[in-house]
């Protein structure tokens, strides 16, 4: 924009730049419009006379409207006229361009100012976009969530809600009439209210004139005023006041409307809440968090002495004083078993107190809520706390220390921790077991021996105060009763049966007890019937209390009484012990985990902090891997491995019961009848189910072996127990296909009816096993009788080793049966009885007494020995015998039906091998996989059961670092949402 100086030298330029505008400028004379110059020359001609006049502006024409071309016309005739014409003309253009100057300098004027206090104005505001967690995200979720289209359509029209609407002209001519009665002076009724006639002054007023009144209002007043005086005064005061209260009433209706409107649509959002359409991220309470905690203490057992601290509210009394009636009364709910005289509360119940919305409640370790305003809810509740109490007690026990642990919320509820403990008893009964007295007092102790926890006694006000058994526990506990609040129960009970209401005096001022307390209350928990809703027992405290006669006499005081100033008191006075020892139990704990750490330091390095969980599932990974590496099993190395443990189970029955006894008969048909019947017999009976033992054999051997080699490759020697034992469990639940063995058994028996060898390797490899299958038996027979005989004469000379007397008499039988067998080489496997009285007699003669079964016995194994030695020999001989086979041995004295058998064998072993092996990598390897998965799952849910197989001190102090840092954690987000509370 162009700038100007502050001398002006004309009228007319000082008239189009007034002296106010924000913006000046300098602008040559030049550059100026030539209207404007010719203005300017003329009003400046006097002060600048040498300069001759301008006059070429008659041909411009204006920015509003063109001027007509004339030519110029000279100043000597008619000098006065053309003066005042030009000056008109002059005005005229002035007035204009001062209009669009103004305009112009206005709007960019207005503009930039408009803009520089916007932007001061969007600098003073804060920044909010720092501030959107506060708003929840399920309220971002609605529009995705809700059709907001159709939530908005179901709301009331306008229209509806303008028929609900007082009629606004009506009520603005009552006012004017109510105006004129006041200020023409009516009875003493009316002008006596000067409050109402100010009312009427100003807000009748108002009304009538957002009302569209037409410009006649006063003379219709004056008509209107004229005809409500025709009418008496009180009924127009009585139309008024009905009006009013149509008009209330019909506010009413709709907000009652808008309130079950309301309701309606909590309740769909609380039900598509629960069936998980989306998740808010609820900020958890102030109690919640330190039930976290109490919860995660319960279960730690520290090995540096820092001991639980924390405060809570321990409920201790006699059996059948009223505790658990109170506890209810506090909760503001029947949630707790009950019987008649019995114990029900078997183990100690943690219940946390909070406000809520709605009154429910849920276990800590399950996602059900219970609605405490069902019955058939409570019922279930009960059912539930009854179950866990009864699962918690160990076989041959009556209580347990183990705690069950329930979140309770609703309107009105003190916040706090409450632990109901069993009851105390005076005797065991039938069915308890004998040491039930001793752990209840124990469990009580050990929660009341915390020196931050608030002992809230219980005693029954209608037995006689000496009964009490409790008082002298807690007396004990707390001496000073700096943490002990009395409650003294069943006063209504109390007052009708003693004969001096003084007594109760005397108890809850602390008199008639030798123990101490911070408090003293009475309280009645209704009338003795299981039945009573807790609204009930409170109208029946408060009646009694307000008719009762030790309240009335000044005996209790009324701070005193009821359950509801119990509940206030336990609360604040928690709520003060939490505050002055929480800090202190958050410094103990961070010393603690300081003093775990360095442990772990200077003992484990190099290892992470796994707890034992994390433990396990490595472990499991590692069983994992193995059993996969079972699939990675070459089926030559499966066939391989069960042919020969298959030979090593079999090979006995076959030499002892099947080739030996069919090698004594006398010719080769004998031989294969024989042979063809006792095979029969042996796949029959035994074979199929010897060879499935040996493939599960052989899979356990295989699955442990590659556990073994896995183990050498850094595996951790934690996880031995684990591995056995998942192991074990495994293979106890694996079962083997029952239809496998009747496959199996046709499998075998179609191969050893076939006889038929094809080709001279088959005949040469049927040898060499049947000489290899000898020679083992021939080594091992050697062996029993050299045990039998004891050492030769080079041991006895160079061993200096002796023979025993029994071995000398089977010695000298030896040689005797020896000379017997080369006397009939061809002798049968048995001895007769002469035979065996002539070898007796023999040796007798040589002066060894002997007992015929030992003979029979040496015989035996002599005879075996003499059999494999032939069998031998036979079999170099049947080397060369295939060219006989395929001719059925005619015409030859060479027969190698043995080497034949020991074909069959060999091939059903063979074929055997593969059938096994097909079974195990299609279908057992797999099923081996699923058992161990289904035992690592089982012993994954089961706590005690890992507690078992992963021990040792690492495990323990990994286990203890992850809870004190768990524990220090909650305890630090805990004290700081308390210091944000206050």
């Amino acid at each position: 924009m162009l700038r100007a100086g502050s001398v002006v030298t004309c009228i007319a330029c000082k008239t189009l730049l007034p002296s106010r505008m924000g913006v000046k400028f300098r602008v040559p004379l030049q550059k100026l419009h030539p209207l404007s110059r010719a203005i300017h020359h003329r009003y400046s001609a006097n002060n600048n006379p040498q300069r001759p006049p301008h006059c070429s502006a008659a041909r411009h024409y204006t920015s509003l409207s063109r001027l007509p071309m004339r030519p110029p016309k000279s100043r000597s005739g008619g000098h006065g006229y053309q003066q005042h014409r030009s000056f008109w003309v002059a005005r005229l253009a002035a007035r204009l361009l001062k209009l669009r100057y103004i305009l112009l300098g206005s709007a960019v004027g207005g503009g930039y100012t408009a803009k520089k206090t916007y932007d001061e104005w969007k600098d003073m505001f804060p920044d909010m976009s720092q501030y959107t967690w506060i708003v929840p995200d399920f309220v971002w979720e609605l529009s995705e969530n809700f059709d907001l289209d159709k939530l908005a359509s179901a709301l009331p029209e306008l229209e509806e809600i303008a028929k609900l609407l007082p009629d606004m002209e009506k009520i603005g001519e009552n006012f004017t009439f109510l105006k004129s009665l006041l200020s023409s002076g009516l009875g003493s009724e009316v002008n006596g209210a000067s409050g109402l006639r100010l009312l009427l002054e100003t807000t009748g007023e108002s009304t009538l004139r957002a009302t569209d009144i037409p410009p006649t209002s006063a003379a219709m007043s004056d008509s209107s005023d004229k005809q409500f005086k025709k009418s008496s005064d009180k009924e127009k005061v009585d139309q008024l006041q009905e009006e009013l209260l149509r008009t209330q009433l019909k506010y009413q209706r709709l907000l009652e409307r808008l309130e079950k409107e309301n309701k309606e649509l909590k309740k769909v959002v609380l039900q598509k809440d629960d069936k998980g359409i989306h998740q808010r991220k609820v900020k958890k309470s102030l109690i919640d968090l330190y039930s976290e905690v109490l919860d995660i203490l319960s279960d730690y057992d520290s090995n540096y002495n820092t001991q639980d601290h924390l405060p809570r509210v321990v409920v201790v009394g006699d059996q059948s004083a009223g505790k658990t009636s109170v506890l209810e009364m506090i909760a503001q709910a029947r949630i707790f078993p009950r019987g008649s005289g019995e114990m029900m509360t078997r183990s100690p119940v943690k219940v946390t107190l909070s406000e809520g919305p709605h009154h429910v409640a849920m276990f800590k370790d399950s996602t059900r809520e219970f609605d405490l305003g069902k019955e058939e809810d409570l019922a279930a509740l009960r059912h539930e706390i009854e179950l866990r109490m009864r699962k918690s007690v160990k076989e041959g026990q009556t209580v347990s220390p183990e705690t069950i642990s329930l979140s309770v919320k609703g309107p009105g509820i003190q916040r706090m921790v409450l632990v109901d403990l069993p009851g105390v008893i005076s005797t065991v009964t039938t069915g308890m077991s004998a040491d039930t007295k001793e752990t209840i007092f124990s469990i009580s102790k050990a929660y009341m021996q915390n020196p931050n926890a608030i002992i809230l006694c219980i005693q029954d006000g209608s037995v006689d105060a000496e009964r009490s058994i409790v008082t002298d526990l807690v007396s004990q506990m707390d001496p000073q009763g700096k943490r002990t609040i009395f409650v003294l129960t069943k006063v209504d009970l109390a007052e009708k049966n003693l004969a001096s209401p003084s007594r109760i005096q005397q108890i809850v001022e602390g008199k008639l007890f030798p123990m101490k307390a911070l408090g003293y209350f009475a309280v009645v928990t209704g009338k003795g019937s299981s039945n009573e809703s807790i609204d009930s027992i409170k109208d029946y405290e408060e009646d009694f209390f307000q008719s009762s006669r030790l309240l009335r006499d000044g005996m209790l005081k009324a701070h005193q009484v009821t359950t509801k100033n119990l509940s206030l008191a336990v609360s604040d006075c928690f709520w003060k012990m939490v505050r002055e020892s929480v800090e202190q139990q958050a410094d103990a704990f961070k010393a603690s985990r300081f003093n775990l750490e360095t442990e772990w330091k200077n003992n484990y390095p190099r290892l992470r902090e796994l707890d034992r969980n994390e433990l396990y599932e490595k472990a499991k990974n590692e069983i994992l891997d193995e059993v996969i590496s079972l699939s990675q099993v070459t089926p030559q190395h499966w066939e391989s491995i069960l042919q020969k443990k298959l030979w090593e189970r079999v090979s006995t029955h076959v030499i002892e019961n099947i080739y030996l006894p069919a090698a004594q008969t006398m010719n080769s048909g004998t031989f294969n009848t024989t042979v063809d019947i006792k095979l029969k017999q042996w796949t029959d009976k035994q074979l199929p189910h010897k060879a499935l033992e040996v493939a599960w054999e052989t899979l356990q051997e295989e699955f442990a072996r590659f556990m073994a080699e896995y183990k050498g490759k850094d595996q951790d020697d934690i996880f031995d127990k684990l591995k056995e034992a998942v192991k074990d469990e495994s293979v106890k639940r694996h079962k083997w296909n029952e239809r496998a063995m009747d496959s199996l058994r046709v499998i075998q028996h179609n191969a050893l009816e076939d006889r038929s060898i094809t080709d001279k390797p088959q005949w040469d490899a049927a040898i060499q096993f049947m000489e290899e299958t000898l020679q083992a038996r021939l080594k091992d027979t050697d062996s029993v009788i050299a045990d039998m005989v004891g050492p030769d004469w080079k041991q006895r000379w160079f061993s200096w080793k002796n023979r025993t007397p029994e071995q000398h008499i089977r010695n000298e039988t030896k040689n005797e049966l020896e000379r017997l067998l080369k006397l009939h080489e061809d002798h049968t496997a048995y001895l007769a009885n002469d035979e065996v009285t002539t070898v007796r007699k023999n040796l007798e003669g040589r002066g060894v007494e002997v007992d015929p079964i030992l003979i029979k016995d040496t015989w035996h194994q002599l005879y075996r020995r003499h059999f494999l030695q032939k069998a031998l020999l036979h079999c170099n001989l049947c080397r060369r015998g295939f060219y006989y086979y395929q001719r059925h041995f005619v015409d030859s004295e060479l027969e190698c039906n043995d080497v034949v058998l020991f074909w069959r064998i060999q091939r059903m072993l063979a074929i055997t091998a593969n059938t096994l092996r097909q079974q195990l990598t299609n279908t057992e390897v797999r099923r081996l996989e699923k058992n161990v998965k289904e035992v690592l799952e089982d012993f994954g849910e089961d706590t005690e059961k890992k507690v078992q197989l992963i021990t040792g001190r690492r495990v323990q102090l990994a286990e203890d670092l992850k809870k004190v840092r768990e524990i220090q954690e909650k305890l630090e987000a805990f004290i700081e949402a308390l210091h944000k509370e206050k």
